[in-house]
């Protein structure tokens, strides 16, 4: 074997291993126009794959265009924390099947301030409709006798806009015993959800 050969693989082994790993794809960012202002999120896709990119289908399909938020969930000590929901509000002509159900106990995830989270009943019946949360709600995590709901994302930009939408003017009725109080009388109209990056 020539000492050309030799000389030429030696440079492209060295090469190969010193070379920087090359970057990781950044994480999708969408962009939630609201009546109010735009709302950037992040989504984890990478410790919440099915959640997260149930999310991006959602969005592509334009699903989520000319929906609401629609219920602001107060925190009864402090009303400054809580959540507020938005997406197809239930309705079955906008939805997806439902997906499996994440727990933050295997993503790693919590649900902090400015937590994008699914909306669900049991879990496994997730489709279309979401809350960011408002402060540290650690009762939304998995624990023991819960599954939790499932984190997938966090607000980069606009929360002013999701802390106004907590304080909206609600009805004092509710489906539920558990939604006492917190539909918005007047929603928040989501006018298009779009990928940005």
């Amino acid at each position: 074997m020539s000492l050309r050969i030799v000389s030429a693989a030696l440079f492209a082994f060295l090469l190969l291993c010193f070379s920087p790993p090359a970057a990781a794809a950044p994480a999708p960012l969408v962009r939630i126009l609201t009546s109010e202002g735009a709302i950037l999120i992040e989504l984890d896709v990478k410790r919440a794959p099915i959640t997260a990119g149930n999310f991006l289908r959602y969005a592509a399909e334009k699903r989520l265009d000319n929906t609401t938020f629609y219920r602001a969930a107060r925190n009864r000590k402090n009303p400054k924390f809580g959540l507020v929901q938005g997406g197809i509000n239930h309705r079955v002509v906008r939805a997806r099947l439902p997906i499996p159900h994440e727990s933050t106990s295997k993503t790693g995830l919590r649900h902090v301030d400015g937590t994008v989270s699914m909306a669900r009943n049991a879990p496994g019946t997730a489709m279309g409709d979401f809350f960011v949360t408002v402060g540290p709600a650690p009762y939304l995590d998995a624990r023991p006798g819960s599954a939790g709901y499932a984190a997938f994302g966090k607000v980069v930009s606009g929360m002013p806009i999701i802390r106004k939408m907590l304080a909206a003017k609600t009805y004092p009725g509710g489906r539920s015993q558990n939604t006492m109080g917190q539909t918005i009388v007047a929603p928040i109209k989501i006018l298009t959800v779009r990928r940005v990056r």
